[in-house]
């Protein structure tokens, strides 16, 4: 049986644990548009194509990446943000550029990123407030001079004229028309803990990922709040399969084509408003429960960040890109609808098994990991064998 857990001491341990994590060995909103941009250009996997397979680029601070601690990756057309532990990283044409607490950045730890595409200013969550990247200038906002509810801001959404924030006390939202802020935490949502790591935005709903408080939802229309919980309550076991979401621990959202998904640290759920789905590493082809994040790309196609490798689901089959836990060499496994399961031969893998956040360009993905920043580039497909 689990406790409920002290939320300031636990919260701070968590996070401590999760930067932490980052050094040790191997072994944000979609609107309709992106997704139906994302539906035609995003690599499919349907079985008679079989799934995508990825050509591998590492970027590190050889390459002039500000840190290899990469926590967020943004795609803005042909440019490439990275939020680092030791800055703001942009990739455009061949060169890179850093941003710092110099430069007006609010921390030099960057948590989360998000666009805005009516801009094209870049939000930017750090652990110390948040910070607009408008036109090469940087205004930061802070507890002390903002509506902010807390500097250590874990996620960031765009959605017509509101920016929408979590951080470590509750979640907020700056409407940029009128510039006022308002506050949601325990006194004004049904969230009990108040550790928001995640923020998922359409122009219908927006979704929180509360730690320890389940799932959020806001609806835009008649602001009002849903709460969705683990129906096991507490305790670790899968008593329920299936009936709700598969943990109250939610470390990302992403809300995508009337479809919610959420990534826990005991595995992941998928909600189509009617139905959950959830998904274990043992009825599954996740390589792990631990998730760090989650990106939907439509209603039956996402991409889960895990600690022990990236993993992609089609609706029906899986497969997982990672140097190997074992050997360090790199291997793509795949899992089909029957439980099958093969491994692909690989020349090439992400820098690192601890993966912290995915973004696409066209039908490449980039990838933040523990140690350095991946380009996937999408290869021809060709059928494997499954076992």
């Amino acid at each position: 049986m689990k406790k409920r857990a002290n939320t300031s001491v636990w919260g701070l341990t968590l996070l401590a644990f999760s930067i932490a994590a980052l050094a040790r060995p191997q072994g944000l909103s979609e609107s309709r548009t992106a997704a139906q941009r994302l539906r035609s250009e995003q690599p499919r996997s349907a079985a008679s194509q079989g799934l995508p397979h990825f050509r591998f680029e590492n970027f590190t601070t050889a390459n002039g990446l500000p840190d290899d601690r990469v926590y967020a990756v943004l795609v803005d057309g042909d440019r490439i943000w990275a939020g680092t532990n030791n800055g703001l990283g942009l990739y455009d044409h061949g060169k890179w550029t850093t941003y710092t607490t110099k430069d007006g950045l609010a921390h030099r730890a960057v948590l989360s990123l998000a666009l805005d595409k009516r801009t094209g200013d870049v939000w930017a969550g750090t652990m110390g407030g948040l910070s607009r990247i408008s036109g090469g200038r940087i205004v930061s906002y802070t507890q002390l001079n903002s509506g902010l509810s807390n500097d250590v801001v874990y996620g960031v959404a765009v959605e017509g004229d509101n920016v929408w924030v979590a951080t470590a006390a509750g979640a907020c939202r700056l409407n940029l028309r009128t510039g006022e802020w308002s506050l949601y935490n325990e006194r004004n949502t049904p969230m009990v803990e108040i550790w928001v790591y995640g923020v998922s935005a359409a122009a219908d709903k927006v979704y929180f990922a509360v730690w320890g408080s389940g799932l959020l939802e806001y609806n835009q229309k008649t602001a009002g709040w849903d709460k969705y919980e683990d129906p096991d309550g507490e305790t670790e076991l899968v008593l329920f399969k299936d009936q709700g979401l598969i943990h109250d621990i939610v470390s990302s959202v992403s809300y995508v084509d009337g479809v919610v998904w959420a990534a826990t640290y005991f595995g992941d759920s998928r909600y189509d408003g009617r139905y959950w789905h959830n998904f274990l590493t043992k009825d599954s082809g996740l390589p792990s429960n631990f998730t760090n994040f989650v990106k939907g790309v439509d209603a039956n196609h996402a991409w889960f960040c895990t600690d022990k490798g990236l993993a992609y689901y089609d609706g029906a089959n899986w497969a997982v890109y990672r140097p190997s836990l074992t050997t360090g060499k790199p291997e793509m496994l795949i899992r089909d609808a029957k439980g099958r399961e093969g491994q692909v031969p690989a020349a090439t893998a992400p820098a690192h098994n601890y993966i912290l956040g995915i973004d696409f360009q066209g039908s490449d993905i980039w990838v933040a990991t523990a140690k350095g920043l991946s380009h996937g580039i999408l290869q021809p497909q060709r059928s494997e064998a499954m076992k």
